[in-house]
């Protein structure tokens, strides 16, 4: 210890000195903005007070290189200590090296401060560019150093940490200990041992990696957030408070894994989130039903009133609609039930080829069109593309009590021809979305280099349809083998305890949608396929799963339904109501004849009546046109206004689709079945 102490002092000496000069070094930075504004004296004091500076630079400069070389020694002195623990040394080695850091990360600021200072006098003021790149270097610059800052002061509390644990230790040496302070020590030691065994160090982990990026962000405090004020400085290192991450890009972000997992801690703003959206949408839904409309139009009203455009007051947007996603899935899992295979093999041609000749006549008249505008080929075919789906949750909400109250002999029933449409348009959106990348490089490409993306698109359809072969395979397997034993045991298990069931039927459903991700084919078929492969088991089972998962399916709805609205932006429909309205019109009425062409050269001549029903509920626009729209205006396939477009004509045709459904019901379906139609 007397080396130690030793070797502080003499560390410590220069310090003194730099800091007795700290004063004489603000008035020569005083003196300098002086001269820099034109008060200073003659060119000779000007000369001097260079030479001055250049001398006090050099001066601290020697100092730094004698205070390191007595560091090293220091170093040496510690490393040679045998009454020093292994432990021990390492700790006061690193402690030195952290002084050894800050001092060469110090002389290298002031020689970037010269260097930048140099650049900008060789700049010209007029060149915005230039200026730009200077004022990147040193943001960067700046980031650097931040980080560098962090990871010092980290060091210095662990540091801090480490000499109280040791002076703790010194005192419980001079001390008997009772029974009970030996415990809670042993327990210290444990918990200490726990800490660092889960701790990820994910911070050092990724900052080195590639396509990192360093971001100034503000750091508000729960307790500040609902001050409106912003946090100044770092609080208590163990505050439980969640804080909420602000970047230069106006991004939110909210912790997703504290430091330490050992301490609950619960995300307040999105269960306020959620327990605002669950009483405001009873009243909407509930002035809906009074006027005859559908109750997802008030859920969607909800989102409105609570969303940017309304109150904002749903802070977690992200985490809802990420919730809302699981309405997604269990409705398409009730559709699956409805939908037997049974169905499924009368209607598959129909299914396959209609979506598919739709979708290629909607590109066509969006190539047209575009040609005429003047718009550019990857943007029409991205439209046209966005406009052909429709929503299945919608039309699952129109056909939900309809599907097995129809069965006439020799018909095709519309609700089965209508929900595989729906199912294959599903297929085509996660197609879409493996071939959006293929699709922002087609739009920068030369004529020669378009071939090559257009051979890359045909072996990314051969893939998906690959995929798709591999799942019906694996769904014949599941039917033949596996289904009917896995529901038997649940069913035997689940005598008595309602939860093991709704668990077994929840995590197949999971298993379906994780096994059609990753065969790169959307998650929703994976729930379809879900529901179709149960409901083979038979009528008992089906109404058995329905009662059970129905009312888990309804609350998620409301929230998927409520995110929806979260998009709507009614100031917007307003300035641009008479465009909008004509082309949501445009697009509904194309969509319905596009579909009831098709439909007539597909379906048998016994059920061409159904091809208006059919048609009806094709003619309008998936939410999920939210999703591809807000990927390709980040990727520049579609610019900012074309975006709030897509959204506001996906609004309205959702709005107009009641009110088409209920048309097209009332004038083709028999009066015995609109009652569970409608």
């Amino acid at each position: 210890m007397k080396v130690l102490e030793k070797n502080y002092f003499w560390v410590l000496l220069p310090l003194l000195h730099l800091i007795a000069n700290a004063a004489e070094h603000e008035e020569v930075a005083k003196h300098a903005i002086k001269l820099h504004r034109g008060k200073g004296a003659a060119i000779t004091q000007k000369k001097q007070w260079v030479l001055d500076g250049c001398r006090k630079l050099s001066g601290l400069l020697r100092q730094k290189t004698v205070v390191l070389n007595k560091l090293k020694n220091a170093i040496r002195a510690v490393e040679k200590d045998v009454g020093l623990s292994d432990e021990e040394k390492l700790f006061q080695v690193h402690t030195f090296e952290i002084f050894q850091k800050e001092l060469n990360e110090s002389e290298n600021s002031v020689f970037q401060a010269i260097y930048g200072l140099q650049r900008a006098l060789q700049g010209d003021y007029k060149d915005v560019v230039n200026m730009k790149e200077s004022s990147r270097q040193r943001l960067e610059a700046l980031r650097e150093a931040a980080i560098k800052e962090e990871t010092e002061y980290v060091e210095l509390l662990a540091a801090e940490k480490h000499q109280v644990e040791a002076l703790k230790n010194m005192q419980h040496q001079n001390k008997s200990l009772s029974m009970l302070d030996e415990i809670l020590e042993d327990v210290r030691k444990a918990a200490d041992r726990l800490e660092e065994e889960i701790e990820e160090h994910a911070f050092d982990d990724n900052k080195s990696v590639k396509g990192v990026n360093f971001e100034a962000v503000l750091r508000v405090e729960e307790e500040e957030a609902n001050s409106k004020q912003n946090l100044t400085k770092r609080e208590v290192e163990d505050d439980l408070g969640l804080s909420m991450l602000i970047d230069s890009q106006n991004n939110q972000y909210i912790l997703t894994k504290p430091r330490d997992s050992t301490i609950p801690r619960a995300d307040h703003h999105f269960i306020k989130d959620i327990v605002t959206i669950g009483m405001l949408s009873l009243p909407c839904g509930w002035l809906c039903t009074t006027i005859g409309l559908p109750t997802m139009f008030g859920y969607i009203i909800c989102g409105v009133l609570l969303g940017p455009s309304g109150l904002n007051s749903i802070k977690s947007i992200v985490q809802v609609e990420t919730l809302g996603e699981f309405g997604v899935f269990f409705t398409l899992f009730l559709v699956g039930l409805e939908f037997s295979p049974e169905k499924l093999r009368k209607v598959w041609k129909i299914s396959l080829q209609g979506p598919c000749y739709m979708t290629l006549l909607m590109i066509a008249f969006g190539l047209l069109w575009g040609h005429l505008l003047q718009i550019r080929p990857t943007q029409s075919v991205f439209i046209s593309t966005c406009l052909s789906l429709s929503s299945t949750p919608l039309v699952s909400r129109f056909l939900v009590g309809s599907a097995r109250g129809e069965k006439e002999a020799g018909d095709l029933d519309y609700s089965a021809v209508l929900l595989g449409m729906l199912v294959m348009q599903d297929v085509q959106l996660g197609l879409f979305i493996a071939v959006m990348p293929t699709l922002i490089q087609a739009g920068v490409s030369s004529y020669s280099s378009i071939v090559m993306e257009i051979l890359r698109i045909l072996v990314l359809i051969g893939q998906i349809l690959f995929s798709l072969a591999a799942v019906f395979l694996l769904c014949l397997v599941i039917k033949t083998y596996l289904i009917g034993p896995y529901y038997r045991k649940l069913h035997m298990e689940s005598k008595g305890n309602k939860e093991i069931l709704i668990l077994g039927i929840s995590a197949f459903i999971f298993l379906m949608l994780t096994v059609t991700e990753l065969l790169d084919v959307s998650m929703e078929l994976g729930c379809f396929l879900a529901g179709a492969l149960i409901s083979s088991q038979g009528h008992m089972v089906t109404e058995e799963i329905v009662s059970y998962i129905e009312p888990i399916r309804d609350f998620l709805a409301i929230i998927f339904f409520a995110s929806i609205g979260l998009h709507v932006f009614p100031t917007f429909v307003v300035y641009e109501l008479t465009v909008l309205m004509v082309l949501t019109l445009s697009v509904v009425i194309m969509k319905f004849v596009l579909a009831a062409l098709v439909l007539s050269l597909l379906l048998p001549k016994t059920s061409q009546y159904i091809k208006w029903i059919v048609a009806a509920g094709l003619a309008q626009v998936s939410e999920f046109s939210f999703v591809l729209g807000s990927r390709a205006r980040r990727a520049g396939i579609i610019s900012r206004e074309v975006y709030l477009l897509i959204l506001s004509v996906t609004t309205l045709s959702l709005l107009l689709a009641p009110v088409l459904w209920r048309a097209a019901i009332m004038k083709c379906v028999p009066r015995p079945e609109r009652r569970s139609s409608l």
